[in-house]
């Protein structure tokens, strides 16, 4: 069978930050403080390079494509990489899904169940345990969390 030509699908979540912030002698503080999806906007660059930093060799552009488990989504889906995006003043988790044509239904639920592994489990749950540096503390980023405020959607919100 022959591959089709590479379809982009971009898949939006919300993100879950916390802060250590620096008192005032530049000692982080030992309880975080919960942030907003504005208020990490300024961190976009930080959050970017850690996010290219957690990339594996063996994962190559393929990224999070490499571990899903179901052998027709294996042969339709080319990668699979999470990144962080700007839109109406707030920072979103954007993860962008290229494919070998276009997704059915079913076959999207797949992906977001798949990508929601990752996010609870897997890539998410090493990417959430790595401080990255900021000029204001360390700052802990979660794709994913137990509540009902997350979701993952081919749609802004």
């Amino acid at each position: 069978m022959e591959k089709q030509e590479l379809q982009t699908l971009r898949l939006w979540n919300p993100l879950f930050p916390k802060i250590y912030r620096k008192n005032e002698w530049g000692d982080t503080e030992n309880e975080p403080d919960d942030m907003n999806d504005n208020e990490i906007v300024e961190y976009q660059e930080e959050i970017l390079a850690a996010i290219e930093r957690e990339k594996l060799p063996n994962e190559g552009e393929r990224g999070l494509a490499v571990y899903l488990d179901n052998d027709v989504l294996k042969g339709k889906v080319y990668s699979i990489n999470p990144t962080v995006e700007e839109w109406d003043s707030k920072l979103w988790g954007v993860t962008e899904v290229q494919t070998h044509g276009e997704l059915t239904q079913a076959e999207l639920d797949e992906v977001i169940s798949e990508l929601t592994g990752q996010f609870s489990d897997g890539w998410g749950d090493g990417f959430e345990q790595w401080p990255i540096d900021t000029p204001d503390g360390e700052l802990y980023l979660s794709f994913w969390n137990s509540g009902n405020e997350f979701f993952i959607n081919d749609a802004r919100m």
